[in-house]
């Protein structure tokens, strides 16, 4: 699935409502990526949509090919991500094919999930906070290659053992939005969530929401849902109101 960099001006004169992304979004057949130094190519058995993929397609806030030129700038290895198309996608389940130089966690045949965050790693500011990282983007949305593509190209410390008791599906559909709540709320380098916190959470019924919401209450924090809608409102209630 591509959005193809002569297209990025198709909405130019369309309120952000009137952008289809079925008229940007494309299947079509694209080579493989060469695999450099620390990836993977993975066979894709399951991906997801997120909004990276929801922007991407309908070029807002900027034309993602602008990330993939400034990434191509990077080295020789990254120049391959600037392309006049963009393989689109920041969530996958499936299984790994090849792994490149330097790779001896992973090996083909292992069944794996891929986290978004595409990170350097060549600076010391994100040696303590990988987000912090001056060279840090998310794949599939700042990089080429993403998840919705027969064939996915990730950083091999992307990929974490897919749970067994999942389907593909299931473990395809949370990595972006469950490791987003994941930072914000508990991590250390996040709120450091703790027993009772009242915790304020924005767009509680949609995807990432939902697991803030789920999270804020393992955590014992007293979630304080805010949602658009009373329709938003009830869904809210249904799921997480003690009986």
């Amino acid at each position: 699935m591509v959005v193809r960099a002569d297209e990025a001006d198709m909405f130019a004169d369309q309120p952000t409502k009137d952008k289809d992304p079925r008229k940007s979004l494309h299947v079509q057949d694209v080579p493989t990526p060469e695999l450099g130094p620390g990836e993977a190519l993975v066979a894709v058995m399951a991906s997801a949509i997120n909004y990276n993929t929801v922007w991407t397609s309908i070029f807002e806030p900027v034309s993602t090919f602008s990330f993939l030129k400034r990434y191509g700038k990077l080295s020789p290895l990254t120049a391959r991500h600037d392309l006049p198309y963009q393989v689109v996608g920041s969530d996958l389940a499936g299984v790994v094919l090849r792994t490149g130089p330097g790779v001896h966690v992973w090996k083909p045949g292992d069944e794996v999930v891929a986290h978004c965050l595409s990170v350097e790693l060549e600076h010391p500011d994100g040696h303590n906070d990988t987000m912090l990282d001056p060279e840090q983007r998310i794949w599939g949305f700042e990089t080429n290659f993403g998840g919705l593509a027969e064939i996915a190209l990730v950083k091999a410390n992307q990929l974490m053992p897919k749970p067994d008791h999942l389907s593909w599906e299931e473990a395809a559909a949370p990595g972006l939005v469950n490791s987003t709540a994941y930072r914000q709320l508990i991590s250390t380098n996040g709120a450091n969530t703790k027993l009772g916190d009242v915790v304020l959470i924005w767009g509680a019924s949609g995807g990432l929401g939902s697991y803030a919401t789920q999270m804020a209450l393992q955590a014992g924090t007293t979630p304080v849902c805010v949602v658009s809608s009373p329709e938003k409102a009830e869904i809210c209630r249904r799921r997480w109101a003690p009986s």
